[in-house]
């Protein structure tokens, strides 16, 4: 078993895109005079009319150590993470909101209801299961297992679980310039994305005269929603179908893959042999 390093220093987008955005505007934008309406939030002392960051402006910060192995015989990805919160926001926080993407795969999510199925010429037992996919049995172990949350004393911390989301209970208020630290330990099982059962972009595929996988490793560890000063919490239900943002941060991330398996990732390693 080999284990790579990565460190990884995280920029991602500030805005979130509605799937339904084009259709409620009716138009792609391409009058430059046109009125935005309500795609942007109200000027304020942290934003200016036209977005760009104003006077007071602040996002926060999440930074992650997060140690996971890859267990090929059971298709099992394994993680434990440490995370360090930053509250730069002007507000006093008594909870925090995570992400759990992988809980769209899991049985009963909110995609399986919404999204069609199909009866093919020709269909495989797994592929049949689709015609009833939010209740199948095939779909019992797959989403996000919790197995603990605690602070940075190793003592349990209060959660819940919604779907796609899970808020996790601070033992104090978090005032503003304050950081909180907690570790989250976790697995869940990959996904067939050839047979598509659970949908999605990550998974795994099976070559049989091989007897070797390749897997996708994508939206998998839990990770902080946004909070800004124009929508508080961005804690909607993942399903899939519509782009996020996630938090700026620092990243230092250990995987652990067979010695006979290549690791594609972006960061810079910091153990190369």
């Amino acid at each position: 078993m080999q284990s790579i390093k990565y460190f990884f220093f995280l920029l991602l987008g500030c805005f979130f895109l509605n799937g339904n955005l084009q259709a409620q505007t009716k138009s792609n934008h391409g009058n430059k005079f046109e009125q935005l309406g309500s795609m942007l939030p109200s000027p304020n002392a942290y934003r200016s009319m036209d977005g760009a960051p104003g006077p007071k402006y602040w996002q926060q910060r999440a930074d992650y150590d997060i140690q996971a192995s890859l267990d090929t015989e059971n298709q099992r990805l394994n993680g434990k993470e440490t995370i360090t919160y930053h509250n730069q926001s002007p507000n006093t926080l008594r909870y925090l909101w995570l992400q759990l993407d992988e809980n769209q795969h899991a049985k009963g999510a909110d995609n399986h209801i919404f999204e069609e199925s199909k009866i093919q010429p020709a269909m495989t037992p797994l592929q049949l299961a689709l015609l009833d996919k939010g209740n199948a049995e095939e779909m019992d172990k797959f989403g996000h297992n919790i197995e603990e949350v605690l602070d940075q004393n190793d003592k349990p911390l209060q959660y819940q679980i919604n779907k796609t989301t899970m808020r996790v209970e601070l033992p104090e208020p978090l005032t503003p310039g304050a950081t909180f630290t907690f570790k989250v330990n976790w697995y869940y099982y990959l996904t067939d994305r050839v047979n598509r059962l659970q949908g999605g972009r990550g998974g795994y595929e099976y070559f049989p005269d091989e007897d070797n996988y390749i897997f996708t490793i994508t939206q998998w560890y839990p990770r902080l929603c946004v909070y800004n000063d124009a929508d508080g919490w961005q804690n909607k239900q993942f399903t899939g179908r519509g782009e996020f943002a996630l938090t700026f941060g620092n990243f230092v991330v250990q995987m652990d893959v067979p010695d006979d398996y290549m690791l594609g990732s972006t960061g810079e390693c910091q153990n190369i042999e």
